[in-house]
């Protein structure tokens, strides 16, 4: 028992490393897929884009058909599709097809992730099992997501931008040969059904908010396409806000926003998304194009951001626990968002020295808010929607990011169309991000200033919020 516990725990923990290690290994590469596939900014926009859109508009939905469906079913299908998706992208002759394959590995990925913590949990029934497992899980999904840089720098440089999509073959193979093998199957009878109109209306409404903002620069803000774009953006979502109110079970249920933690919560983390996936975007870029660094020698340099926030994401939980949601997040963001600021003044003759300990400011930064977000967003609703609380976080965070990277890719582009040079377009990208971040940690504090302290719960810990903290 305890030895298929152990190799269930690999198994999923694998998986999750996948996913993460896919989401930074892409942004190393992507110089090499510029030179190579003779694409501009707009295209690599799009090949970020294109699979955390999926993830992030499909994340609660892959949750529950692993409920409904079964969680065994649903994680092996996600690792087959992921595998693949993977195998289209190493061959993908241009841009259209690496889009459509990251398209593929995002709906992979969406159900991939949400099934495998679903099997960690169904299998640790004792809570304080469960703790260690999940994070154990979580641990080694940011080793992926630490390794991804200069994993991703090694393979474009010794084997070109396919290598960094073949590595997950194997890895894929491996989960679907032993999950088949010692997973069990499990699922909730009680499960809700399927939102298909939400699902179909988040993805459409977002993705041509995405479509206007990425294009938007080379089309022109105001060409009737774009606009267009924008008109239906808005109108999908008001037409998936409608729909949300009506559904006996609806993917969002928008009664959750009544409380103000969970609103302030799920709003700092979009803008913790929108600032670091949109800002790690460039940092690849700014080393290779600007400083004119190596593949492998970009990688390591964009290291001290995944590194601390690997080292720092543990504590992070403990420290909310000791000094307060509200401080350890404003704080957070407010360091995050200085480090964005001073990374908007690096140029190219600007020594690593003096860069390193930027790039670790924002990683420790985020890291400090990751963890106390998710978890106040989960304390501020009941016990029974925990899970939809920490998957809305999640979701919150991925539609930032897909925000971030369209919305600072404009601001590059403007800049360049304004006749400034690609390392001036980057340090306005870095100072918007870091106002927004800056933005973000003095709204936390604001919103909550007449709350007590709301401390977030160490895994495994729940402590009741005061009256006054939920609105």
């Amino acid at each position: 028992m305890v030895s298929n516990r152990a190799t269930l725990l690999a198994v999923t923990c694998l998986g999750q490393f996948m996913v993460l290690l896919d989401n930074t290994i892409v942004g190393a590469a992507l110089p090499d897929m510029q030179h190579r596939l003779h694409t501009q900014l707009t295209g690599l926009q799009w090949i970020v884009d294109a699979y955390v859109l999926l993830v992030a508009m499909l994340l609660l939905s892959g949750g529950v058909f692993a409920d409904r469906f079964g969680r065994k079913r649903v994680y092996l299908t996600g690792a087959g599709v992921f595998t693949a998706a993977s195998v289209v992208c190493s061959v993908a002759p241009s841009v259209g097809w690496l889009v459509f394959g990251r398209v593929l590995q995002g709906i992979g990925a969406a159900a991939l992730s949400p099934a495998s913590l679903a099997l960690l949990v169904a299998a640790h029934p004792v809570p304080q099992e469960r703790v260690r497992a999940i994070g154990l899980w979580a641990g080694f999904s940011g080793i992926g997501m630490a390794a991804g840089p200069v994993a991703g720098g090694m393979l474009a440089e010794t084997f070109g931008w396919p290598a960094i999509f073949l590595v997950n073959v194997p890895i894929g193979v491996v989960l679907l040969v032993v999950g088949a093998r010692v997973l069990g199957e499990s699922r909730n009878p009680q499960a809700p059904a399927i939102d298909v109109p939400g699902t179909v209306l988040s993805v459409l409404g977002v993705g041509a908010a995405t479509y206007a903002l990425i294009e938007g620069g080379a089309r022109g803000w105001t060409s009737p396409e774009i606009l267009a774009c924008f008109a239906a953006a808005a109108a999908l979502l008001a037409a998936f806000v409608a729909v949300e109110r009506r559904r006996p079970a609806p993917m969002l249920p928008l009664h959750l926003f009544r409380e103000r933690l969970f609103t302030v919560s799920n709003s700092a983390m979009g803008a913790v998304g929108f600032a670091l996936m949109g800002a790690s975007f460039f940092f690849s870029q700014f080393f290779v194009y600007v400083q004119g660094s190596s593949l492998v020698r970009a990688g390591l340099q964009t290291l001290p951001v995944s590194a601390a926030m690997v080292v720092v994401s543990p504590y992070a939980g403990r420290l909310a626990a000791r000094y307060g949601f509200r401080a350890l997040v404003t704080a957070g963001l407010a360091l995050a968002g200085l480090g964005l600021l001073a990374l908007g003044s690096v140029h190219a003759d600007t020594g690593y020295g003096n860069v390193w300990w930027r790039l670790a400011a924002v990683g420790t930064g985020f890291a400090l808010t990751l963890s106390p977000l998710t978890g106040a967003a989960v304390q501020a609703v009941g016990p029974q929607e925990g899970g939809l609380a920490s998957g809305v976080s999640s979701t919150a965070r991925q539609i930032g990011g897909v925000l971030g990277v369209a919305v600072l890719g404009a601001v590059v582009r403007g800049q360049q169309s304004g006749g400034a040079s690609f390392e001036a377009g980057l340090d306005r990208a870095f100072v918007v991000a870091g106002l927004v971040t800056l933005v973000g940690a003095v709204a936390t504090g604001l919103w909550l200033t007449r709350s007590e302290p709301v401390r977030a719960a160490v895994p495994g810990e729940r402590r009741e919020l005061s009256t006054s903290a939920k609105g």
